[in-house]
């Protein structure tokens, strides 16, 4: 989607590490307009896979599935990285590492939001190794959940998440690839 690419182009900043910042636009500051055009190009992508969920993990994700489910007119429910409280009844959980924060989590998400008469599109806003998707997909495994699709905002095609997932037989639909990054900013797009 070149309007993201554009936008990653101008607004992104690569850190060491392979990290790179879309927080202006995409996962701390929100641009609502864009947000909402990227979910807008997931439902055009996924409309006629009988979508009854959207399924994200907490954080950054959640406002990019919400924008796409207005389109699907569906409810969103994501996986809590922390538990709290007021979480209660039976749960799912499973075990993610975080590529940004280094670290493992445990997430989890009331059975009763997600079940086997559920067809699902997961969401996040990056893929990179897709320690995060597979937390999403047992998930979804356990609940016994069919999986649609995923839907990607940016994914770093030179790390394996992608690859991977989609040997799996997963439809995986990113819509801005990053080739390319170096520590001084270069980015390149397949």
């Amino acid at each position: 989607m070149r309007l993201l690419e554009e936008r990653i182009k101008e607004d992104g900043q690569v850190r060491p590490g392979n990290i790179l910042k879309v927080d202006s636009f995409l996962n701390h500051q929100l641009d609502v307009s864009l947000l909402e055009q990227l979910g807008k190009e997931f439902f055009e992508r996924f409309k006629d896979k009988g979508i009854t969920r959207i399924l994200t993990i907490e954080a950054s994700g959640i406002a990019l599935a919400c924008l796409a489910a207005q389109y699907f007119k569906v409810p969103v429910v994501f996986a809590k990285k922390a538990k709290s409280k007021n979480l209660d009844g039976e749960l799912y959980t499973s075990t993610v590492h975080s590529f940004t924060y280094g670290k493992d989590f445990t997430v989890t998400l009331s059975k009763k939001f997600l079940t086997k008469d559920d067809t699902v599109l997961l969401i996040d806003d990056f893929l990179a190794v897709g320690k995060a998707m597979r937390g999403l997909i047992d998930i979804c495994g356990q609940a016994e959940a069919n999986i649609a699709g995923i839907g990607i905002a940016i994914e770093k095609g030179f790390q394996s998440g992608g690859k991977e997932l989609r040997e799996m037989g997963f439809d995986v639909y990113s819509l801005a690839i990053i080739d390319e990054m170096d520590d001084e900013g270069n980015i390149s797009f397949k």
